[in-house]
């Protein structure tokens, strides 16, 4: 299987060929049937070569979505693509970058063409300051492209996928965020905006998707063990890393719908229990809890009515 890029300009998405197998129902697994939960629902996951969103790809795939997968390097999601096909799925394969809008539109359009409607979107694709010094010491162009990746990225694919989730009243977003999103992390200046925004602009659309039948959620993996993580100094004596099979327990059950209650908020693995979480969703929906807000020093604080 392989992509033929040539005749491709640079702003046109590279679309490796569809490759297909009959959808399956049961699986066999050790002799023993297993039903596939999400069997022909179509799953869009950005970043999906290498780290966390291949392991999220194929997960779903095991589940029986079938997958597009986006991301800039042809040959890691030429890998991706081929284990997901292995689980009987079919998944179409997209080069391209997230913060290239007109890239973006061409492979939303090509997935719908040829899987059909997006049920679940996962904006997973991200890049990381790649010095720990403050934002004085940092590369300008870098720190850009780092907050282009972790924020125009997932709002071009919200851009032109949300549009027919609302028309179908149906669909489900999840964006990978980051517990530097709450929290201040000179060391990773333009990753922590990036998040911080991210979180934001879920809070933003969470209102308006409610009565179109569409969930938004900002999961936060925790410190899980990935090629960017490794690069990143602060993590380099880790010893108890977060658990990516968990992500991806926790990614599947935001696609059955089993998180719809959490719509909006936003969840940290690397700390949350997410059944008491589903607990408390009423109580956390009434206090508009687990949202971006501003802390007000007390009752006095003229700005407290914006916490």
């Amino acid at each position: 299987m392989a992509a033929d890029l040539r005749g491709c300009r640079n702003d046109v998405t590279p679309r490796f060929r569809v490759s297909r197998r009959p959808n399956v129902g049961p699986e066999i697994n050790n002799g023993r049937m297993s039903m596939r939960t999400l069997e022909g629902q179509v799953a869009l996951v950005t970043g999906a070569g290498r780290g966390i969103g291949r392991e999220i790809a194929l997960g779903l795939a095991e589940e029986g979505m079938n997958i597009g997968v986006l991301g800039r390097n042809r040959d890691t999601l030429t890998g991706t693509l081929r284990a997901c096909v292995r689980h009987g799925v079919r998944c179409v394969a997209f080069a391209a970058d997230v913060a290239n809008p007109h890239a973006v539109r061409e492979a939303v359009r090509s997935v719908e063409r040829d899987l059909g409607p997006v049920d679940l979107l996962i904006n997973n694709a991200g890049q990381v300051d790649r010095a720990e010094v403050p934002l004085w010491e940092a590369d300008p162009a870098q720190w850009w492209s780092v907050v282009e990746t972790n924020l125009r990225g997932p709002f071009n694919l919200l851009r032109w996928v949300l549009p027919g989730m609302v028309e179908r009243q149906h669909g489900r977003v999840v964006n990978l965020n980051s517990g530097f999103a709450v929290r201040p992390e000179w060391r990773y200046s333009a990753y922590a905006t990036s998040k911080a925004a991210l979180l934001r602009l879920s809070d933003n659309i969470a209102g308006p998707l409610r009565p179109h039948g569409v969930t938004v959620l900002d999961i936060s993996p925790g410190a899980v063990a990935t090629d960017m993580t490794a690069g990143m100094p602060m993590f380099a004596d880790m010893v108890h890393w977060g658990s990516i099979p968990y992500l991806v327990s926790t990614v599947k059950d935001a696609a059955r719908g089993r998180l719809d209650l959490l719509h909006g908020r936003f969840l940290h693995l690397g700390h949350d229990n997410i059944g008491e979480l589903l607990e408390q969703a009423g109580q956390i929906s009434e206090h508009d809890a687990r949202t971006l807000r501003l802390r007000p020093y007390g009752s006095g604080d003229a700005l407290g009515s914006y916490a």
